[in-house]
């Protein structure tokens, strides 16, 4: 088959109209890539999730597993499959990108926290979709990886189940306890600063545990002491020796703490370059409800404490506007991906002058302010610019006639839902534009059919 007829079929598994007879042919072709795509889409068909979870390949099996797109219900239908790989796959479950996972049903996840294998119980308490609630029940489970998750459902256990897990045979349980009381334990703090050596969740008790004035001077003295640098415990006199430090990364933490004025922030010398990832600071997270806080942070000189307020959902209208018209490109873009109510405007500017890919989800915003763009637009000499009048709902179909036909902008118009259907079909007979049109929303599904025709999968 040739390649862009591969790439039309693949485009076509993603078409939000496919309607359930192409998807089902689509899953009878032989490209892995093509079936997955259709096991992830959202909205399946019931029919068509029947022949998934009947299909013979359990690597299909797994993907539906793993889709967040799926109904959780249909998905603990592969409990009792075959295939133990694909009850791993359920076990694991969707690691989506920047929304919630929806649980399993709590039966199923009683099925899965008993499976007879060991690694099947331990991937399930791994997931974050696993309810809190149903973490605090494993407390006393003889299986200690799943105590230790329990710990995570740490606020819903009493206190006597609480000490029996600070104090368990387990050390992983153990730590996972301490973990969970170290901000108010110092005797704690420093056993897990001395157990958890070479671990990456040491640096989170430097940063947040309790310390006693031994322990602090100890870490001080120490060559690399950036994380205890932004730890709040941390007394005064060794803040200041800190923010004095030769290296600039523990400089930068200890300018960034939260008891510190603007005057004594610009005392310390630091550097916040436009190009460094800055985590967001712990203590704005905590206190993203607080107006308060979230007003200090945002008109703040710090880059780091504004980068950090962009982030907090709950900015109030003026700090929003505020923070629009920041000097520092990643405020703005940590603004329009983080904040639910962005300035139209900054999405369109972002879009236009930022030099990050992760502008091009701006254009389906739903602030973006497509409406007029194709008078902005349509005659511009940039290509970005005129591609951009295609986004615009009142488009008149002249002009989407005339972009069709336009060899720089034909492509765009392809994926336009309201592209007139002959223009539709020449564009889905070209192999240059062949893909981008199979994915058109507008497309017939007997133009669907005929792509599959000509690749030879069966009715």
């Amino acid at each position: 088959m040739a390649d862009h007829h591969l790439a039309a079929l693949a485009h076509l598994s993603w078409n939000p109209s496919a309607p359930a007879d192409v998807l089902l042919r689509l899953l009878k072709h032989d490209d892995p890539a093509i079936r997955r795509n259709v096991a992830q889409r959202g909205g399946l068909p019931l029919d068509v999730v029947e022949v998934i979870l009947a299909d013979p390949d359990p690597e299909l099996r797994s993907e539906f597993a793993l889709s967040a797109n799926a109904d959780p219900a249909l998905r603990a239908r592969l409990l009792d499959d075959p295939s133990p790989k694909v009850v791993m796959a359920l076990a694991i479950g969707p690691i989506p990108y920047r929304k919630p996972v929806e649980p399993l049903p709590d039966r199923a996840y009683g099925r899965l926290l008993a499976h007879p294998e060991r690694r099947i119980r331990h991937e399930t308490v791994n997931s974050r979709a696993v309810p809190d609630r149903l973490l605090a029940g494993l407390a006393d489970h003889p299986d200690g990886p799943l105590r230790q998750a329990a710990c995570r459902a740490w606020d819903l256990l009493t206190d006597g189940t609480k000490e029996a897990l600070l104090h368990d045979d387990d050390l992983d349980v153990r730590q996972a306890a301490a973990l969970r009381v170290c901000r108010q334990d110092a005797e704690r703090t420093a056993w897990l600063v001395e157990s958890l050596a070479g671990s990456w969740r040491r640096e989170t008790v430097l940063r947040n545990g309790l310390l006693s004035r031994e322990l602090a001077e100890r870490l001080v003295a120490d060559d690399h002491p950036g994380a205890v640098a932004a730890n709040p415990s941390l007394p005064p006199d060794l803040v200041r020796r800190l923010a004095t430090h030769p290296d600039p990364r523990v400089r930068l933490a200890v300018s960034a703490r939260p008891e510190l004025t603007e005057r004594e922030r610009a005392a310390v010398d630091y550097t916040v370059g436009p190009e460094d990832r800055l985590d967001v600071l712990d203590w704005v997270w905590e206190a993203q409800d607080d107006p308060e806080v979230l007003r200090r942070c945002a008109t703040s000189a710090h880059t780091w404490l504004r980068r950090s307020a962009a982030v907090c959902p709950g900015l109030e209208p003026d700090l929003v506007e505020l923070l629009s018209r920041d000097e520092d490109f990643a405020v703005r873009l940590l603004l329009c991906e983080f904040h639910p109510e962005p300035p139209p405007e900054l999405l369109l500017d972002l879009y236009l002058n930022g030099a990050h890919r992760a502008v091009m989800m701006f254009v389906i915003h739903p602030r973006f302010p497509a409406a007029g763009l194709a008078a902005r637009f349509a005659d511009s000499t940039d290509p970005e610019e005129r591609r951009l009048a295609l986004a615009d709902p009142d488009l008149p179909a002249e002009t989407l006639a005339e972009f069709a036909r336009d060899p720089e902008r034909r492509r765009a118009a392809a994926r336009h839902p309201r592209l007139p259907v002959p223009l539709l079909r020449e564009l889905l007979d070209d192999p240059d534009t062949t893909r981008l049109a199979a994915r058109n929303p507008s497309l017939p599904a007997e133009d669907m059919h005929r792509l599959l025709d000509g690749a030879g999968v069966p009715a």
